[in-house]
């Protein structure tokens, strides 16, 4: 197992081991709080790598391949909304975006992006972690199943290879669309809670996220309905959940 040499201004360096096999990029130009996030990631054993400004970010993501991005928004150079864009034109790395701008229109806007979490700052390191963890396990969760589901002439999923086809053409799903609908399908003709799809999408430490939930309807809604103001599949059921509506042959 390699050693990581850990350093900050002043100090005597220090080595400590790490695991290699999930590396994940903090994308930061604030120093300070970089370097106390990076102490948290490598004493949970996480290799660490740093970008201080996106342009950076974009070319580790496509040089080196980590594992998770924690991304802040309000950088020099290029601001973590255009490095969000540039990141998913090449990459699904998982990507957590970590700012100090509390405005639920911002959490909004990155989750249509195609970010994965959104944290504000200041954020403790148990929340950190318990985040971070459930994004990368949600990235590595398996299929359970290799069947193909046939839900009418038009909509067609295919487990094995994690897609949904509409009329014979991918959907291009996301990994967190794609698991909503198949949270939704595995539970057809019932109404589902918010919290039970947060739970099984997102994790447990994201039950209480519904706009999260709200966002990727509206999405997996534009890609597989025939109309997504008039659904045929995903029906809303105010005040309980979604159910999904296997139409009748």
């Amino acid at each position: 197992m390699p050693l990581l040499l850990l350093t900050s201004p002043g100090a005597r360096p220090r080595w400590r081991r790490c695991i290699v096999n999930i590396k994940i990029l903090i994308v930061e130009d604030d120093e300070q709080f970089s370097y106390l996030l990076a102490e948290q990631l490598r004493d949970a054993r996480y290799e660490v790598l740093h970008a201080r400004n996106g342009r950076k970010a974009v070319e580790l993501v496509r040089d080196i391949a980590p594992d998770l991005v924690l991304l802040d928004i309000l950088m020099p150079r290029m601001d973590g909304w255009e490095t969000l864009r540039q990141i998913r034109e090449i990459s699904d790395v998982p990507i957590i975006m970590v700012s100090s701008i509390t405005n639920e229109m911002d959490k909004v806007r990155a989750l249509q992006m195609g970010a994965d979490d959104y944290v504000t700052k200041p954020i403790s390191r148990l929340e950190c972690m318990a985040r971070i963890e459930a994004v990368l396990r949600r990235a590595s969760r398996p299929s359970t199943t290799g069947e193909i589901l046939r839900v009418d002439d038009r909509l067609t999923v295919d487990r094995a290879r994690h897609e949904a086809y509409v009329e014979g053409q991918p959907a291009n799903l996301s990994p967190i669309e794609y698991k909503l609908l198949i949270s939704l399908m595995d539970n057809a003709g019932r109404i589902t809670t918010s919290r039970r799809l947060l739970n099984d999408v997102w994790g447990w430490e994201y039950t209480d996220e519904v706009s999260y939930l709200k966002v990727y309807i509206h999405y997996l809604r534009q890609k597989i309905e025939p109309d997504p103001s008039n659904p045929r599949y995903i029906l809303t059921e105010r005040g309980k959940g979604y159910l999904f509506q296997m139409p009748s042959r």
